[in-house]
């Protein structure tokens, strides 16, 4: 990538090695969070929320970037994944949205308890999904989310539509059935996964409007529509999991949000490609100062 689109104060930012934070979930799970504190005062707050089946590490140089604009930002581990894995995922049961409503929900609450600081989320994927679930989600001033989408097999490239067939109903029946959880690591597709995120990503990834069409999930749409902050949903046109399309399908859930959607080029940030994972490599700096910039107008 050009020097010229890489801000100067990146080229010498300082480490911020992360302090590790156990939470305890209303549930009374033990889950484990990294903050990356900036050198003096906060001039805000920043939650990033995760992709199912990534660890918060992946997640770290980001939250770096953040803390040398002087922002203190958090990552977290959901509970099955990572630092909040338990001793072993057999017989592991949990819901895929304890996620928001436990999980993410625990580290907003001592977040946003810290300070009077603006407060900010970032979600990557599934951390899209996660805000209009989210008990108190009305203490975040701006949400910008990257790679959110609907999930459905139909919103994406044909040979991916097909990699995904035989992901859910040949590959992942077989994981699950030898292993008792999705044996993710296996494929080199990120973290294992429980056995209920896995059985719930599939049920849901049937509809194009994902799990808004659940008939045993009613009031999700309502939950969605209460969300009144303004959000910026930026999906890449070489992301196969989550095309703009995808994006738009469920996206369109958050009526009362300011919702702007943008869709990105590689190119335009000096990228030769991006997919549904590369928001947050190094390359992609122009795309983090963009998307801070945007956030700290709150």
């Amino acid at each position: 990538m050009p020097d010229s689109i890489i801000p100067r104060r990146t080229m010498s930012m300082p480490p911020f090695a992360p302090t590790q934070l156990p939470l305890t979930a209303a549930d009374g799970y033990t889950l484990q969070a990294l903050r990356y504190a900036p050198q003096g005062e906060p001039t805000g707050r920043l939650i990033v929320a995760g992709a199912t089946g990534v660890p918060q590490r992946f997640y770290a140089r980001f939250a770096q970037f953040a803390a040398a604009r002087g922002i203190e930002a958090w990552t977290l581990d959901y509970r099955g994944v990572g630092l909040s894995r338990p001793p072993a995922l057999r017989g592991f049961r949990m819901n895929y949205l304890d996620w928001a409503r436990l999980d993410l929900a625990a580290l907003l609450e001592h977040v946003s308890a810290q300070g009077q600081e603006p407060l900010w989320m970032v979600g990557h994927s599934y951390g899209g999904h996660a805000f209009g679930l989210l008990p108190g989600h009305e203490r975040v001033q701006r949400l910008a989310t990257f790679a959110t989408g609907a999930g459905w097999h139909g919103w994406m490239p044909p040979l991916e539509r097909l990699r995904v067939k035989l992901l859910w109903n040949v590959v992942g029946p077989l994981l699950v059935r030898t292993t008792g959880y999705l044996a993710w690591s296996r494929l080199g597709l990120g973290e294992d996964l429980p056995r209920d995120v896995y059985l719930q990503w599939r049920r849901w990834c049937q509809w194009p409007r994902y799990f808004f069409e659940d008939p045993e999930l009613p009031g999700l749409a309502e939950q969605f529509a209460g969300v009144r902050i303004p959000i910026r949903a930026i999906n890449a046109t070489d992301d196969k999991w989550a095309p703009p399309a995808s994006r738009d399908a469920f996206m369109a859930a958050y009526t009362g949000a300011q919702l702007e959607c943008f869709t990105l080029e590689p190119g335009s940030i000096g990228m030769a490609a991006i997919g549904h994972m590369d928001y947050f490599r190094p390359q992609a700096v122009k795309l983090w100062e963009q998307t801070l910039d945007w956030l700290q107008q709150a």
